[in-house]
């Protein structure tokens, strides 16, 4: 997850930003659950460092929908590992929107499971596991049909340690910023190596979020 903003005074710190009019539209359902997440990452986020001072300016429409857009491209029934949850994003924000997705958090830093653990249980989701290790010691907590990750690292950094947590088959969905494409460029023999195909990159949100939000999406082994 991404942490902006580390080094800047409280005294500089924007108030909380208000429930945009794109909420009720991307979380749906789950506008409710969405409100409470986003006022415990507001009041409890920064002084736990899960968020750095400037986000609490922008805590829904950068992190809590940003990661929401993801939802509509998760498999009905199947199970989702998101790598370096952070905060929640958007593992916890996907669990939320998406009841019918088993979704493992994988962290490895004790204070940030604790809290994924504790907001797991507030929020009362039954469909979330927890699991504090780094992706690359997860495998045998797979296969998984999905993996999410956001900010955690380049591509080609990022896809060997992910590629090998899913099933023949399945896919990556990765929140990444505008500089995808030269990442993508940068991991062409890591891509390959590991047979991640069918490659997009997808831009959500656009005319709801001020910023948008881009997707990288692709397939790893399985038929071609």
């Amino acid at each position: 997850m991404a942490e902006p903003g580390w080094g800047v005074s409280r005294e500089t710190s924007p108030g909380p930003e208000p429930e945009p009019a794109a909420a009720a539209e991307v979380l749906g359902a789950a506008l409710e659950l969405g409100r409470r997440y986003a006022a415990d990452l507001i009041e409890h986020g920064e002084r736990l460092g899960l968020i750095g001072p400037l986000e609490v300016g922008r805590v829904w429409t950068r992190h809590v929908l940003n990661s929401a857009l993801v939802a509509p491209f998760l498999q009905s029934g199947g199970r989702l590992a998101d790598i370096g949850s952070g905060a929640g994003l958007p593992g916890l924000v996907l669990a939320l929107v998406r009841p019918d997705v088993e979704v493992t958090l994988i962290e490895p830093m004790e204070r940030r499971t604790d809290w994924l653990r504790d907001e797991s249980a507030r929020l009362g989701l039954t469909n979330v596991t927890v699991l504090r290790a780094r992706a690359e010691d997860a495998r045998d907590a797979g296969p998984f049909d999905q993996v999410t990750a956001r900010a955690v690292s380049a591509l080609r950094t990022l896809i060997p340690i992910t590629a090998p947590l899913v099933r023949a088959g399945g896919e990556l969905l990765f929140l990444k910023g505008a500089r995808v494409d030269d990442e993508i460029a940068a991991a062409t023999k890591v891509l390959q190596k590991h047979r991640v195909r069918d490659i997009a990159v997808l831009e959500l949100g656009v005319g709801l979020l001020p910023e948008i939000t881009r997707l990288f999406r692709a397939t790893v082994g399985g038929a071609s």
